[in-house]
């Protein structure tokens, strides 16, 4: 028996169509709803243990910065790290006013890891970084890869 058959519809296709855009549908619903929920209540017994809610939020405001609505890793740089300037490293501006650290003419720049999920935070003067032109996204995975894919030079709008 065809599920046109079981649902009672009598043109052939019909039912199979029905039958996946029902199963979409819950699915939709389920992912968005029952998801929401867990997530909030994980949230929330985060938020009341005392170290785990300083990792928890480190980590979740780590992982929005990369791929959330309030991107920081959308200025990617080269930093001089040596004296004559021909060392260099890519990292991604994510601070441009050090002034609460009394350092206004630095800038905070993040340098990820190669294969790793890690990096570091370094504070440079702002004359030893050098914006460049390429999308933030190409950038990381040219860092993170090693080297190895991503930064391919593209025009930014």
């Amino acid at each position: 028996m065809s599920v046109d058959g079981l649902l009672g519809i009598p043109i052939p296709g019909v039912g199979f169509l029905v039958t996946i855009f029902v199963i979409t549908l819950v699915g939709f619903l389920a992912s968005n709803f029952v998801t929401r929920t867990i997530f909030q209540y994980f949230e929330k017994l985060f938020a009341r243990l005392p170290f785990v809610k300083i990792l928890y939020s480190s980590v979740k405001d780590l992982l929005s910065a990369f791929v959330g609505e309030r991107k920081g890793f959308d200025k990617p740089v080269l930093v001089n790290i040596s004296d004559n300037g021909k060392v260099k490293t890519v990292g991604f501006i994510t601070r441009e006013s050090l002034e609460m650290f009394g350092v206004s003419k630095h800038v905070a720049v993040y340098l990820p890891q190669s294969y790793n999920f890690a990096g570091h935070l370094i504070v440079v003067p702002r004359r030893m970084v050098n914006p460049i032109d390429v999308e933030s996204s190409e950038a990381l995975a040219f860092v993170i890869s090693g080297g190895v894919a991503g930064g391919r030079k593209t025009s930014r709008s």
